[in-house]
């Protein structure tokens, strides 16, 4: 260490250092009680002194705190030395009481420390601002999801042109199409209001014959929950009916193209304006999210159990009677010892739906008159509409099979096709998928399902008597989270629903032939 200009360096030695102390705490006027350094024996000191003389004393053992800060008689030190102004050192005071002061003090420090320690930090104006309650908007997250198709006709030997209910590309003359086009905003706005907002862009409304890719609201609603668990809520708005699993899965995590027959015909478009009672325990809400979460196809949480009322006309069609349909649904969603998770559900839906109708040549003979017993002829009341289904799923880990069934009686045209009325109807269908997980490829899905129905179609128009007989075989290629790519073949013996407004032509023939179908879906 350097010293300072114009004082000369004091050479020092391990045992000249408590004496130092000693007289550094007298200068200070802190005089520690007796202790051990009193039995410090005599020590010399040497210096040299600003003029540049040399100097030499030996400090004596001291016999007692007070004699020990007293300077040297032996000690000659000059007068402009060091230890000159040890003469002006105060006196020292009770030893004793000024350590105890020191003790208290060193105390009362620490208690202070302590209680900062412990203290919540305070906060700035900015802090308090950063804390504030967002705004509802703020708390809204927006994805969704675009599905190009591209569709071709391989055979055609039936009686009537192709059409599939679910697509109207598969018909003559039809190539590419955006089947939907999907931006849903959602998010908890509050502890107890969830809302989801799901218009489509790509919607080809009834009647519509050149026009299409119109915009439309799918769903449109909001979660009211009446606890924080959100074990109960109710669901008030446009939504999906709870009826079907595969009703409820969304498209965009469908394998095949299009929900099956037998259950789809229950609800057109699967949704409807009314208001449905959930309860979702908190364990299923667990579950209903592990399987989402883990990309098992699920159809997402609508209750364990669920009850409502509804328009019953269709989702963004307008009602036609003043009676309400009332629908209930209970699933369990299990899993077994070895982690397998599996699902059982039963539904079932009552109510009076009125039939809209178009001319048509019954059997193909005479001109295109209206069937009675339709909304345009005058039963505005409509006619009984009740089904019962139920469901199982065993989740793709990695082997998965799903499958649902249906009963009831519902609208349908009669064999003579000059009337509607309520007719039996049943149906369902079975399906098999594989799930592949590789490192570099993404996941392959390949899947086969089969499907059969025979009932009254009464979302089309006139409520055609309906068979449908189909094969399908296809693979999902999930290449990345945001892209996925399906191929499917597709075997068919279904029913043409298109209404054939033409005298002496036979409407509702059977279209018998095989698709072979594309889509490309774009997930954001």
């Amino acid at each position: 260490m350097r010293a300072a200009p114009g004082v000369a360096p004091l050479p020092l030695r391990v045992r000249d250092i408590p004496l130092l102390v000693a007289l550094a705490l007298a200068g200070l006027g802190v005089h520690p009680a007796k202790t051990a350094a009193d039995e410090w024996p005599a020590s010399t000191i040497r210096g040299q002194s600003p003029s540049g003389d040399l100097f030499e004393g030996q400090i004596p053992r001291a016999e007692s705190s007070s004699e020990f800060l007293a300077p040297p008689a032996a000690a000659s030190l000059p007068d402009d030395g060091p230890a000159a102004e040890l003469d002006s050192a105060p006196p020292p005071d009770d030893w004793n009481a000024a350590a105890a002061r020191l003790s208290a003090q060193i105390e009362e420090l620490q208690a202070e420390l302590k209680d900062l320690k412990a203290a919540p930090p305070k906060s700035d104006d900015k802090k308090k601002e950063e804390k504030k309650d967002k705004a509802w908007y703020e708390k809204l997250n927006i994805r969704g999801y675009t599905q190009f198709r591209y569709n071709a006709v391989l055979n055609d030997e039936g009686d009537a042109p192709p059409q599939h209910v679910g697509d109207f590309s598969v018909q003559e003359d039809q190539t590419f199409l955006i089947r939907r086009a999907r931006v849903i905003l959602f998010g908890d706005v509050s502890d107890h209001l969830y809302v989801y907002l799901q218009p489509d862009f790509a919607v080809t409304p009834p009647g519509s014959t050149d026009g299409i890719q119109f915009l439309q609201i799918r769903d449109w609603y909001g979660d009211i929950y009446f606890d924080d668990n959100k074990e109960y809520r109710v669901r008030v708005g446009q939504s999906k009916v709870p009826y079907g699993w595969e009703n409820l899965q969304s498209s965009q995590n469908r394998l095949p193209l299009d929900r099956a027959d037998p259950l789809n015909s229950a609800v057109r478009n699967e949704r409807d304006l009314g208001a449905f009672f959930y309860w979702t325990p908190t364990w299923a809400q667990d579950r209903f999210k592990y399987i989402m979460d883990e990309g098992l196809k699920g159809s997402g949480n609508y209750g364990v159990f669920g009850i409502g009322a509804y328009a019953g006309q269709g989702g963004s069609l307008r009602e036609q009677n003043d009676n309400v349909h009332l629908v209930t649904r209970l699933t369990l969603p299990l899993q077994l010892e070895d982690g397998q998770l599996v699902e059982f559900g039963v539904q079932a839906y009552t109510g009076q739906y009125a039939v809209l109708s178009t001319p048509i040549s019954p059997l193909g003979v005479g001109p295109p008159v209206r069937p009675t017993g339709t909304f345009e002829t005058g039963d505005a009341d409509g006619k009984l509409d009740q089904r019962i289904a139920g469901s199982f799923i065993w989740y793709p880990q990695p082997w998965g099979f799903q499958s649902e069934w249906t009963v009831g009686r519902g609208p349908a045209l009669d064999d003579a096709q000059t009337a509607v009325t309520d007719r039996p109807l049943y149906g369902g269908y079975a399906m098999t998928m594989y799930r592949i997980q590789t490192e570099s490829c993404g996941e392959l899905w390949p899947f086969a399902r089969w499907s059969y129905f025979k009932g009254g179609y009464k979302s089309e128009r006139n409520a055609p008597w309906s068979h449908v007989n189909e094969w399908e075989l296809g693979l999902e290629w999930q290449i990345s989270k945001s892209i996925e790519f399906v191929s499917m073949y597709t075997i068919t013996d279904r029913t043409n629903t298109i209404a054939r407004n033409v005298a002496d032509t036979r409407s509702y023939q059977q279209f018998q032939g095989d698709l072979l179908r594309f889509q490309l879906q774009m997930n954001y």
